[in-house]
């Protein structure tokens, strides 16, 4: 049997790193339940955060947390224009899966060609920092993480429920037409929902970059744990993604 100690660390490891899991899964859940868009290139936004991250802190040595908020407009601007080019081509749900593959396999590809396939890992003190509590080590980054991951699901699931444009966006999800008869613009607002996605991509990359080795062909191997949340936590559900998330990790 395995010590209390060694269940404990492990318990706390799961708790962590499903709040990354829900950090990564809520832009795309938001894009199915609202758009009708499966956007993969939401993963592979994720990574190019996390690679530009690593880039400002290791090349012009700006402190991580500085670098994240340095992205966060670039990155909301990006899904923004992503969402333009979906709409002016009118990709609908199915096509959506092979446009956004092909935007991932470019991305995998540029990363490629800039940082090489190299493994990288950004060296900073914060990143291999722990306080210990008792017998267990909490590692300072993934827990800034995983408050960062609460706070940001919380504020986005408190804005989708209370909020007048909130609301908007649920009515004009459950029947646009409807929608629009009472004045909800829904063209307009279809471009608030993937920048959201893409400012929550510049966040979970920059903590990747924080806490993990970074590799190009890492965009595929998260595929799989990330639809899983999204799926086992509901579309547009940001308090279920993040339950999933924890249910996933632990």
């Amino acid at each position: 049997m395995p010590s209390a100690r060694l269940l404990g660390q492990s318990l706390l490891s799961g708790v962590l790193v499903g709040g990354l899991y829900a950090l990564m899964g809520v832009g795309l859940s938001l894009s199915w339940a609202f758009l009708r868009l499966i956007n993969l290139a939401h993963l592979a936004l994720v990574f190019f955060a996390a690679y530009l991250t690593y880039a400002l802190a290791e090349g012009a040595h700006l402190s991580p947390f500085l670098a994240m908020a340095l992205l966060v407009p670039l990155f909301f601007a990006i899904g923004v224009a992503l969402q333009w080019l979906f709409a002016r081509f009118k990709v609908d749900e199915f096509a959506s899966v092979l446009a956004t593959f092909g935007m991932m396999v470019i991305v995998e590809s540029v990363i490629q060609s800039i940082w090489t396939a190299d493994f990288r890992r950004l060296g900073t003190p914060l990143s291999t920092a722990s306080w210990r509590v008792g017998p267990i080590f909490v590692p300072v980054s993934e827990t800034i993480m995983f408050a960062v991951a609460v706070a940001l699901l919380l504020a986005i699931w408190a804005w989708l429920r209370f909020t007048y444009v909130g609301k908007a966006m649920r009515a004009s999800a459950e029947n646009a037409p409807i929608a629009a008869s009472f004045g909800v613009d829904h063209a307009r607002l279809s471009l608030l929902m993937p920048g959201i996605g893409g400012a929550s991509a510049a966040v979970a990359g920059g903590f990747i970059a924080l806490i993990a080795t970074l590799a190009p062909s890492q965009i595929y191997a998260w595929v799989g744990v990330i639809f899983a949340t999204v799926i086992m936590g509901g579309l547009g559900n940001p308090l279920g993604i993040l339950a999933a998330g924890l249910l996933i990790g632990i």
